[in-house]
């Protein structure tokens, strides 16, 4: 069975924040209603920066690593007002806060959001992934099959990577062109995948983290919106099976899922 090493920091201590109400060049809201913000921050080399995005006393939170050029994130609690805070290192585990605005969100359709390119599922019409899944559900009509044809493919051609589970850092993002042109990776690096070939052909997907029972270590999986209805879909956990010659089932029961966090 594989091993899935990847955690996600979920909570963050924040010194006092020292923050201003400041023109938000760093902030960029223009794709609010489909769910997502941008983020144009110069990081310092020496500096450790972070963001987190906090709705209703829940947070999420990213490391930065882009200077230059904006990221994008989701805003996946709902609609309402969300703070969005530019932390920096201080020392440990400490951070402070830069810069705190406030967001308004309305989305009219609050599936919209996992339809977006974000850090951990970036994709772009010019990847190769993308290209693929274009490729793959040409001539699909139906939510569900355009989800099984590119199932199929992944679970497929993607093997499980027992080195870099090994090896992996707690700030690592998922590429999913390098996925696709090594054909392995680990949890991370198949939700991530599948999630994005599906967002790509107009199927609402979630990354999701958490826990399983299918599993011992910390997992990551996808929900994915067919035909109206969420179901749970784990590619890692299959893909697996498939090399072993053991028979699956293609949606998996929620019930045996525990998720902390959707993205």
């Amino acid at each position: 069975m594989m091993v899935a090493l990847f955690v996600l920091i979920t909570a963050v201590p924040v010194s006092t924040a020292q923050a201003a109400s400041v023109e938000a060049s760093w902030l960029i809201t223009s794709k609010v209603a489909q769910g997502v913000i941008g983020i144009n921050y110069d990081i310092p080399k020496d500096k450790r920066i972070k963001l987190m995005i906090t709705k209703d006393n829940s947070s999420y939170t990213y490391n930065l690593y882009a200077s230059g050029q904006a990221e994008d994130f989701p805003l996946q609690q709902g609609n309402g007002t969300y703070k969005v805070s530019v932390l920096e290192n201080t020392t440990g585990n400490k951070y402070k806060a830069l810069y705190s605005e406030v967001v308004d969100v309305t989305m009219s359709d609050s599936n919209s959001v996992y339809l977006g390119s974000v850090q951990n599922v970036k994709w772009s019409s010019s990847d190769k992934a993308i290209l693929k899944a274009k490729e793959l559900t040409k001539g699909k009509t139906t939510d569900e099959e355009k989800v099984k044809v590119i199932y199929n493919y992944v679970v497929a051609n993607v093997q499980y990577d027992y080195s870099l589970a090994n090896n992996v850092t707690t700030d690592y993002i998922p590429n999913i062109n390098n996925t696709l042109n090594t054909k392995k990776g680990i949890c991370y690096d198949y939700a991530s995948l599948f999630a994005a070939m599906l967002r790509s052909v107009d199927v609402p997907a979630k990354l999701v983290m958490g826990n399983t029972s299918y599993v011992t270590q910390y997992h990551a999986w996808n929900e994915v919106l067919m035909d109206g209805k969420w179901v749970t879909i784990d590619t890692t956990v299959d893909a697996s099976s498939a090399k072993s010659k053991k028979n699956t089932d293609f949606i998996k029961a929620s019930s045996k899922y525990t998720a902390a966090k959707y993205y």
